[in-house]
């Protein structure tokens, strides 16, 4: 079928946090929200036929989770990413983020450190500094408006590190690694014996015919260092459902991991979360492709238009995500002034720069996952608030 991305779809009666916090956030409903990161879009029609199927049969008791759950999660990844993942292997994880907080405290000791590299998703930080472990940052090299890792730092400081933390692809870049820039970073924690915690929740996301790699598809070896953080959270706008998928190197890890959640009783997917996820990896690959040529174009739309009517603004069509990187920093503004000037001037919410790297000065992160329309006006409207200045 063909889907319409073009529809402004009103979320203001559906509790969504995105529109719904936004006093909270900003102090003000007055701006257009373009912050947290999921889509303005309705999901693929097979995923919505399910979940009203399941609703009709009226009774959502305690809920079991057949093989076929990750079977549908085995079968994307191998058709979409080469990677053969084995099922004794898989755990159900209520998100990607959730799998992160469990993995350091389980996988680290008191006090010990958790390697990131900056700038990137705030939650790094914040899931190894809520169980008292040293967050070692990576600060990522910028020329010319590209961003690339510095090696040496990321040797010297995985001696340090009992936890490395990969963001693969790269939120709030938009990198997409190569094999061998993944090969270099896993086999050097191979040699200084430290696990790797690949979040590859963006991995469906990537645009300008590159390629994700899962890091633990690099070899058997490698992936006897990895765990794997994935969902269809993000690819299909699912994430109020809350579920996700930890793939760990060995069985021993997996129980650690398993016992955890079990303390808790914490095991089962909901009723709707087992058959949304289940529709999406079975059926829902049309409106994927349909999607990603969409959210290019509105890549490129934001880049033209930034080059064109607010060139102090600089900014990239990234390879993966929906999310795109805003260097503001020509506008002269420190970092609390900057994030007035969007909210009280432009009238847009979107996430400031210095959350994803507490170094930075001067950027911004947009979520362009919404209609071309809402894009439109939001341009319109920052390219005001500059010209005022």
């Amino acid at each position: 079928m063909k889907y319409d991305f073009d529809k402004v779809i009103d979320r203001s009666k559906n509790h969504s946090a995105k529109y719904d916090e936004r006093v909270k956030k900003f102090g003000t409903g007055d701006v257009i929200p373009l912050w947290i990161a999921d889509m303005d879009f309705r999901t693929a029609q097979p995923i919505i036929d399910a979940l009203a199927a399941r609703a009709q049969e009226g009774i959502w008791g305690y809920t079991a989770r057949p093989d076929s759950y990750f079977e549908a999660i085995r079968n994307w990844q191998k058709r979409r990413n080469g990677w053969d993942i084995d099922p004794k292997l898989m755990s159900f994880s209520l998100g990607v983020v959730q799998t992160i907080s469990a993995c350091v405290k389980l996988f680290t000791p008191e006090g010990g450190s958790v390697l990131i590299q900056t700038p990137v998703y705030s939650e790094f930080y914040d899931m190894a500094e809520a169980w008292g472990r040293r967050v070692l940052e990576n600060r990522f090299v910028e020329r010319d408006g590209k961003w690339s890792v510095d090696w040496e730092d990321f040797e010297a400081k995985l001696r340090q590190a009992d936890l490395f933390l990969l963001c693969n692809p790269h939120n709030p870049l938009g990198i997409v690694w190569t094999p061998e820039e993944l090969r270099r970073m896993a086999e050097l924690c191979m040699k200084y014996h430290v696990v790797m915690l690949s979040d590859e929740i963006h991995s469906d996301l990537i645009f300008h015919g590159k390629k994700h790699t899962p890091v633990a598809s690099l070899s058997p070896e490698i992936a006897g260092y990895v765990i794997t953080g994935i969902s269809g959270t993000k690819t299909f706008n699912l994430a109020g459902l809350q579920a996700s998928t930890a793939v760990f190197p060995n069985r021993h890890m997996k129980q650690v991991f398993d016992r955890f959640w079990q303390r808790m009783d914490i095991h089962r997917n909901n009723a709707f979360s087992l058959t949304a996820m289940e529709a999406a990896f079975t059926g829902g690959e049309e409106w994927l492709e349909q999607l990603l040529p969409y959210l290019s174009a509105n890549f490129d739309f934001v880049t033209d238009y930034c080059e064109q009517h607010i060139p102090k603004i600089k900014t990239y069509a990234p390879d993966a995500t929906y999310l795109m990187w805003l260097d503001c920093r020509a506008l002269g503004m420190t970092n609390g002034e900057l994030h007035d000037f969007m909210i009280q001037k432009a009238r847009l919410g979107l996430n400031d720069g210095s959350s994803f790297g507490r170094s930075l000065n001067g950027y911004m992160r947009l979520n362009a996952a919404c209609p071309r329309a809402v894009l439109e006006q939001a341009m319109k409207q920052l390219e005001a608030a500059v010209n005022s200045l």
